[in-house]
């Protein structure tokens, strides 16, 4: 495991495995949110967003997480292991409030990026219905049979898999 993309709903506890794993891995992290948006919440070009993503993933190791289904080809194509952060709605509307509750609004440096509106509330309660679908699909055609894919549907299941890993890299 050198190369990993990690998807999943906003809430989903993406960022704070990418944390742990890249710690465990000795890998550098990079939340997707930090590179796509500045302090002000203004979006990368697409172009130079997909051209930073082709950068990364060309390195020898890498934790990335984020979803941004336009992109996710790239990070598919290269990775050795896709991890799908597949918790319920409730699991991650509770985990969106909860991050704004412990962290405030704001980029914080960590992959912590808080910024609750109607339209970050309705993809989170409607992301299982709408877009998981659609990234079932990606990794499908893009990372099935050549990456192993790692399924983890809530965080208890999380923490136990981040011990496995951690114990057989130590």
């Amino acid at each position: 495991m050198k190369k990993v993309a990690i998807v999943g709903c906003g809430g989903s506890g993406k960022s704070y495995v990418a944390r742990e794993l890249g710690r465990i891995l000795d890998a550098p992290v990079t939340h997707l949110d930090a590179a796509f948006y500045d302090d002000e919440w203004n979006a990368l070009p697409m172009d130079k967003f997909a051209a930073l993503q082709r950068d990364l993933v060309a390195q020898p190791k890498w934790v990335i997480d984020g979803n941004y289904n336009s992109t996710l080809q790239i990070r598919l194509e290269a990775c050795d292991t896709v991890l799908l952060m597949d918790v319920s709605t409730v699991a991650a509307l509770y985990g969106i409030f909860s991050r704004q509750i412990r962290h405030g609004a704001g980029h914080k440096g960590n992959g912590v990026h808080n910024r609750i509106h109607w339209g970050v509330i309705k993809y989170v309660a409607t992301y299982r219905r709408k877009m998981r679908p659609r990234v079932m699909a990606k990794i499908e055609e893009f990372a099935s049979g050549r990456a192993e894919v790692v399924l983890l549907s809530n965080r208890r299941q999380t923490r136990r898999w981040l011990r496995k890993v951690a114990a057989e890299h130590s």
